[in-house]
């Protein structure tokens, strides 16, 4: 019995330990080692994890009482065929105690969202939600669009579906109030209004074209408008506007008047009316041909921030209800709830769910089904987009599965690809050189599974694209072959692609050889004869044979559609690879030296040279260096 660690947000007053069973490979091992963890099991709420020989996380459920949930595993004749399919791998599992049902509810969404078990519905979405966060760690907050952990401190707005629905309502901040969105280091740096000031989207701070009081007060007017209180903005404007003219300033009445326009195109340029409704999330589902789609609009203070389709995995045999319950537990694992989700069916487990998000965000949230009123309005036009979406989805993946087939009939493959690995490298004459990887499947590019490869030997000569392969290569399936010799995680590629001729993969054949691996298909795209020109591609195959297309042929089209996406990845990673290389400074090497004595080093000196060749006195002198750390820098760079 192992004690693995429990999940950082669920790490006290709990108990947490693994039962191994037989590693037989049939359905009485599995329940053998299903009983053999109900020896031990309490009836207090948990969460239970099954897991293969390997130990591989099948699946996480969660139970009011875990030995009441788990011993349904055991009646094998009751289970459905998903279910009996995990029982028969199931050789061992991990449980973890909680102290309501609740919490096991909300940890159970954290492990699917980690661990991604095959038997689990899962929220496939590999795209963090963009927020729009309202500094207020500086004198002149700062408006931005920002993903990710949220580090800095400020109001922090959205969900928003989309980068292009934050990018729209930014770009309304800044007509409507005036925000800065520049770096704080560009403000401090700036002697006359940056180009934003002339077309009137910044108030310019920068430059003392506003004072602290009056800029503070554009800041409440965001707030107020981002917080719901549209319409009380307008009636400030407004009155702003009237109180200008009263007092013959027109040239002031008519900025006020601009903002007041871009204020009413805002509001009647939404795309449903959410007005009175305050913050919501409207979620409604739609299922056709196996396939499921939930369709999600986001309504903050009263205004639509964008809506996005999300179409959950591993769906088969499992109701709807019970979809939605698993999609919203993990969808707001990320995303912090509204006080109200309005939906067009009830979750299974709705009180349950509402008591999970009440306590993930420490007040009351209501989930509810309309039934009359302007909500069920939005239902019905949540429910619409759900269908047109999955419609539109349906469409695709029947065009993706016949260009597929048509790819296995041209290039003589043992079957349809269900993993497609498509690698480039990127550099500039052997500098900030890396390796690129994309992975595209039946359903469409797999984002989550994309890798980068920092070329380290120092061996390897600038511009070796053939070394810089060979090291790529090495490391992906040489971890492969350690980690998954029998391949049977889905991680090894069905196909490779290669961007390159003849050569290039004679070399990637060359490679994969010498690691004892001669099974894997692998197919190089030259340019061929015109070179660079788009349709003129030609395909080489490891048997020697040239394959190419007419210009307007769906398998070319979609070939070079991947080819395109590992450029995109390549250069995007070496340009943040370049960026990084910038900002690195000598000072950075300099021991006891921290951002802020950095700072203030160059802020002084004006450049890391100027640091370098300066006098111990001179050191001594900058501000907020102490003669101790002088000494430091001028020794380590003096000797």
């Amino acid at each position: 019995m192992s004690s693995p660690q429990s999940p950082d947000r669920f790490n006290e007053d709990k108990a947490s330990y693994t039962v191994r069973g037989s590693g037989a490979p049939d359905i009485d091992a599995g329940v053998e080692a299903i009983r053999n963890v109900l020896k031990t099991l309490p009836t207090r709420p948990g969460v239970y994890r099954m897991q293969d020989a390997r130990g591989d996380v099948l699946y996480v459920g969660k139970a009011r009482a875990l030995k009441n949930r788990v011993v349904n595993y055991t009646q094998v004749d009751r289970l459905p065929k998903r279910l009996q399919r995990m029982v028969s791998q199931t050789r061992s599992m991990t449980i973890v105690t909680t102290n309501s049902e609740a919490e096991a509810l909300l940890l159970e969404a954290q492990l699917i969202k980690r661990f991604r078990p095959p038997y689990n519905v899962l929220l496939r979405d590999d795209k963090s939600f963009p927020f729009i966060l309202l500094r207020e760690d500086h004198a002149f907050p700062r408006v931005q669009k920002h993903r990710g952990a949220r580090k800095y401190k400020g109001r922090y707005y959205g969900p928003f579906a989309s980068a292009g629905s934050v990018t729209r309502t930014i770009n309304a901040l800044q007509k409507l109030f005036l925000l800065r969105s520049c770096t704080d280091s560009f403000f401090a740096n700036r002697s006359r209004p940056c180009l934003l000031y002339q077309i009137k989207r910044c108030s310019a701070p920068c430059v003392d074209r506003i004072d602290a009081a009056g800029y503070a007060d554009l800041v409440r007017d965001a707030q107020d408008f981002l917080g719901g209180k549209s319409t009380a903005v307008q009636k400030k404007l407004g009155a702003q506007m009237q109180a200008s003219a009263d007092a013959m300033d027109f040239e002031q009445a008519a900025v006020i008047r601009d903002r007041l326009k871009a204020l009413t195109f805002i509001q009647g340029s939404q795309a449903i009316n959410a007005e009175g409704l305050g913050d919501a999330d409207i979620f409604a589902l739609a299922t056709k041909g196996g396939a499921m789609c939930i369709q999600a609009f986001f309504i903050r203070g009263g205004q639509n921030w964008g809506h996005r389709s999300f179409f959950p995995v591993h769906t088969a045999e499992v109701e709807e209800d019970e979809v939605l319950r698993s999609f919203m537990a993990q969808f707001y694992e990320e995303v912090p709830p509204p006080r109200l989700v309005l939906t067009d069916r009830q979750p299974a487990e709705c009180e349950l769910m509402a008591q999970a998000l009440t306590e993930r965000i420490g007040a009351k949230v209501r989930i509810e089904v309309p039934q009359r009123g302007d909500r069920t309005r939005l239902i019905k036009q949540a429910q619409r987009n759900a269908v047109e979406a999955l419609d539109r989805r349906l469409a695709e993946t029947t065009t993706q599965a016949k260009i597929l087939e048509e790819m296995v009939e041209t290039f003589g493959l043992d079957g349809v690809p269900d993993r497609i690995e498509v690698y480039d490298n990127s550099h500039i004459q052997g500098a900030h050189a890396l390796g690129a990887m994309v992975v595209a499947g039946p359903e469409g590019f797999r984002k989550s599974a994309y890798r980068k490869f920092n070329i380290k030997n120092p061996n390897t000569a600038p511009g070796d694209d053939f070394a810089m392969m060979r090291e790529v290569f090495e490391r992906r399936f040489g971890r492969a072959q350690r980690e998954d010799p029998d391949r049977d995680s889905g991680e090894w590629p069905d196909l490779v692609l290669i961007d390159g001729g003849k050569g290039q993969l004679s070399a990637a054949r060359t490679i994969l050889e010498d690691l004892g691996i001669e099974d894997v298909c692998m197919i190089g795209i030259a340019k061929g004869p015109d070179h660079g020109r788009e349709g003129r591609e030609v395909f080489h195959m490891m048997d020697g044979r040239e394959v190419t297309f007419p210009l307007n042929h769906p398998v070319l089209f979609y070939l070079q559609r991947l080819r395109d996406e590992v450029h995109r990845f390549a250069i995007g990673a070496h340009r943040d690879k370049r960026s990084k290389a910038i900002t690195v400074s000598s000072l950075d090497e300099v021991p006891g030296i921290g951002p802020s004595r950095k700072k203030a080093l160059l802020m002084h000196f004006g450049t890391a040279k100027a640091v370098k060749s300066a006098a111990l006195e001179d050191l001594r002198r900058a501000p907020g260096v102490s003669k101790a750390v002088a000494q430091q820098v001028y020794d380590y760079f003096h000797g």
